[in-house]
This record gives structure tokens, C-alpha cells and sequence, in this order.
């Protein structure tokens, strides 16, 4: 009689469950046996559907394909069950986006990565055609061995504001904190194989595939896994290929006032992860004043994240040496612009048209009018490469302007400028990296560096 009882209880309980799981409003993302609602992007794989199953085919001589939603999709709770042949590597993308001035509309953004290698990372997270690897699986062998072979695998994704966590048939395998990217499509990956006539046929299947939207505080999922936070830390590609950490995210370590021993004790705060310049008033404010490394850098990489206020003007300037203007002003050298365009009436001036618009070499070269700037507000990347004086201004991972150090043609232009009447203006070996205080609140955060090995 009593295993009769605990038999009815494990009825009811599993009932009650299902009927639980029927009451999620779940929103299914393929529908009517038709591949309506999507749309192929990349390249020339094959998709068809059959019986409610997406089957992507490889093709040879053919980019990654991906087969995207129409709709983008910024905060979600996403499912999805994935068979995919051994030989194999595929993703899906979420997140995502596809426009003309990056990379010529390549797929780029977060991808929960299928794996079926005996490296085994399928749910980690990888960045499609940025940052690379943002969440690897080595350290998580639960999830490692979760994955099953030659069978059906099932997904769920939570993207909440800056968080993605993701699960492998229940098992957690990511917790990624990132906010790179708040919205964009989904993306089903059939992997490029080149000329690999082996693969040539290769399929990977999706189908179950639904989503939430709303009320995501009631559906969420605690993960059991430590968050991986790439705020002011390196990235797995990043740490093999060299980069450092030029702010350490919680100190003045490594930099001074560019007027000062040490690091001004007004003007810069420190919070949440964030180095500031606070707003003092307009003009080149000695309220707290430039700031500089404490190290010179010749060839290097730079990588800053910025943040404006509207209306404000700041700078990020290279081959400085604080030695050469002691005098009132902000230290002489080469200046990423760092500017509101709509608001400051400095985006209407300079020497050369547009040359004090955001992103341009303060002064002298104006930035591709066609970047990709966020709005007022939120974060954007400012990448600086100078190699053998070949220097490149990036904004958001596109590049806007590139010029020589010491050409006839940069000569001409400092010529020309408010520079000409400083003796070899821009053409310091080497010096140190500024970031302005113009009087107006600007916050930094993700300062990295990356110099390049001397060859033997």
C-alpha cells in the first residue's frame, strides 16, 4: 500500500511539473514548418526544414553561414535542443548583428559555441568575429562530459542586462558578465569547411527553439558557477597574445599628474570600476588635471573604453612627454579626440575640417564621418595602434583614419595647425599616454596596452 501511495505522489509531482512548464509563456521561434521569420546571412549553406527540425548542410569554398532572425532580441530567456555531426563545430549566436560599416556586414557578436571536439566546449562562450574566446570550458568538466554525441543536446541561455549564463542538458556551463553588446538576432552557424571535401554534406540540427521576453525575474535560473567579468580584466585571447592591463580597475597604480609626482588627490574619482574625470567647469581645468602613465610607450596597441556626458570634451593623447610644456595648458602630443559632436562647438572647428570631431587626430585628420559612435551615455572603445610611426584610430572595432608620423604629407598638415609652433611636433621615439581633463565628466574604464616584442 505504501509504495501504491509514493508511486500516486511521484504522479502527481511530475504532473504538477508539466503543468508548471505548460504555463511558461514560451514564444516559439520556428514556426509553421517554414524557415519564416528568418533569413540567411554570410554564406552559401544549405537550410531546410522538416518536421518542425532546422537541418543546416556544409558547403565547400563558403564563409560561415548563418541562418538569423529577423527580430533582435535584447534581455531573454532562450531554449533550444542541437544534433550536430562529430566531425563538426558550429554555434548560435545570440545577440548578434550584421551591419555595412563593420567588416563589410560580417556576422559578429556573443556565440554559445558547439563543440563536439574532445576539447569539448560546447556552452562556452565565444565572440564571433571580435574578441574571440570570453568564456572557455576547461576549468568545467561537469559540462565537459554533459555533452552528448551523436544525439540530441539541449540548450538554455539567460541574457539579463550584462549577464549570459548558459546550460548544457542542466548542467551549467557559463556565466559570463559583459556588456559589450545589449541586443541583436539569433543566429543558427553551419561552419565553414574550405575545400574540405570530407566534410562536404555535414549537417547540424536545431528544433524546439522558444524564448522569453518578459517577466524574466520570475523564469531565471540560479547558476552554480563564479561569474567570468571581463570589465578591466583580459580576455582568453588577449592574455595569449600579449596585452596588460594599463589600469588595474581599483588604484592609481601607473599613473601620475601630468603636472604632478603622483596621482592628483582632486578632479578623479575611482567608482564601480570606472576611472573619472569629474566635471569642473569649461576650459583646460587645473581642477584636477591630465593624467599620464608613469611608463613610456614607442610601438604599442591601446585599447580605452569611454563614456561622455553631453556635451563634454576629452582627449587621449600619445607621445607625450610632460617635460616639454610645464607651463598652464594640457600636455603637448598627438590627440585621439574624444568629443560630443552634436553639442560642443569644437566639432565646427580646427585647422582642418572636422578635425575636432570625435575619434580624429585633434587638429590635423578628420575621422571617417561615417563611424560607428554610440550615443551620449553609453561605452565606446577607442583603439590606438602605432607601429614604425604607421598609426590607426579605431572606434568600436572599425577604423576611421590612418596617417604616417613624419611624412611629408603629416609634416604639411602640422604646418598648418595650432602645433606648427612646436619643433618636431609628434615625432617623439617615444612618450607617455594622457588622458585629458577638459572640465567635463568623462568615465574610462578597460585601459589596455599591448606592446610588441623586440626582435633579436
Amino acid at each position: 500500500m505504501a509504495s501504491v501511495k509514493y508511486s500516486i505522489l511521484i504522479i502527481v509531482f511530475l504532473f504538477s511539473c508539466k503543468s508548471e512548464q505548460d504555463k511558461i509563456p514560451w514564444v516559439d521561434l520556428i514556426n509553421n514548418n517554414s524557415l519564416e521569420g528568418w533569413n540567411i546571412k554570410g554564406g552559401e549553406a544549405k537550410y531546410i526544414v522538416e518536421d518542425g527540425v532546422v537541418i543546416g548542410t556544409t558547403a565547400a569554398n563558403t564563409p560561415n553561414t548563418f541562418l538569423t532572425t529577423n527580430e533582435m532580441y535584447g534581455d531573454f530567456i532562450f531554449e533550444i535542443d542541437f544534433k550536430v555531426d562529430s566531425t563538426m563545430n558550429s554555434g548560435i549566436q545570440i545577440r548578434s548583428n550584421s551591419v555595412p560599416y563593420y567588416r563589410e556586414g560580417m556576422v559578429h557578436g556573443y556565440q554559445v559555441e558547439i563543440d563536439p571536439s574532445k576539447r569539448s566546449w560546447s556552452g562556452g562562450i565565444y565572440d564571433e568575429k571580435r574578441r574571440k574566446w570570453l568564456h572557455t570550458l576547461e576549468n568545467n568538466q561537469e559540462a565537459q562530459k554533459a555533452f552528448k554525441q551523436n544525439e540530441w543536446n539541449h540548450y538554455r541561455v539567460e541574457a539579463i542586462g550584462d549577464t549570459i549564463k548558459t546550460w548544457i542538458n542542466s548542467v551549467p556551463a557559463s556565466y559570463l558578465i559583459d556588456d559589450k553588446t545589449a541586443s541583436g538576432f539569433f543566429g543558427l552557424q553551419v561552419h565553414s569547411i574550405g575545400k574540405n571535401k570530407d566534410k562536404l554534406g555535414k549537417q547540424v540540427m536545431w528544433k524546439n527553439a522558444k524564448i522569453l521576453t518578459e517577466n524574466l525575474s520570475k523564469y531565471t535560473t540560479k547558476s552554480t558557477l563564479q561569474p567570468v567579468v571581463t570589465k578591466n580584466n583580459l580576455t582568453v585571447n588577449e592574455q595569449k597574445s600579449g596585452w596588460q592591463m594599463l589600469w588595474d580597475g581599483k588604484t592609481t597604480n601607473g599613473w601620475r599628474g601630468a603636472k604632478l609626482d603622483a596621482f592628483p588627490d582632486k578632479g578623479w574619482v575611482i567608482e564601480n570600476g570606472e576611472l573619472i574625470v569629474l566635471a569642473s567647469g569649461g576650459g583646460e581645468s587645473e581642477a584636477g588635471g591630465d593624467i599620464v602613465t608613469t611608463e613610456d610607450y614607442s610601438n604599442f596597441e591601446l585599447q580605452v573604453d569611454f563614456k561622455l556626458t553631453p556635451g563634454a570634451n576629452s582627449g587621449i593623447k600619445y607621445y607625450v612627454d610632460t617635460e616639454i610644456n610645464k607651463g598652464p595648458g594640457s600636455s603637448i602630443g598627438l590627440e585621439y579626440q574624444i568629443l560630443d559632436d552634436e553639442l560642443h562647438p569644437d566639432a565646427k572647428l580646427g585647422s582642418h575640417e572636422g578635425s575636432r570631431t570625435v575619434c580624429s587626430l585633434y587638429d590635423l585628420i578628420q575621422a571617417n564621418p561615417e563611424k560607428p559612435i554610440k550615443p551620449i551615455g553609453e561605452w565606446n572603445t577607442a583603439y590606438i595602434k602605432s607601429i614604425d610611426n604607421h598609426v590607426e584610430h579605431w572606434i568600436n572595432d572599425v577604423k576611421v583614419l590612418e596617417y604616417e608620423r613624419g611624412s611629408e604629407e603629416f609634416l604639411k598638415l602640422v604646418s598648418e595647425s595650432k602645433y606648427k609652433k612646436w619643433p618636431n611636433f609628434g615625432l617623439l621615439e617615444k612618450g607617455q599616454i594622457l588622458l585629458q581633463d577638459h572640465g567635463d565628466k568623462v568615465s574610462f574604464r578597460n585601459i589596455k596596452i599591448k606592446v610588441p616584442k623586440i626582435k633579436k
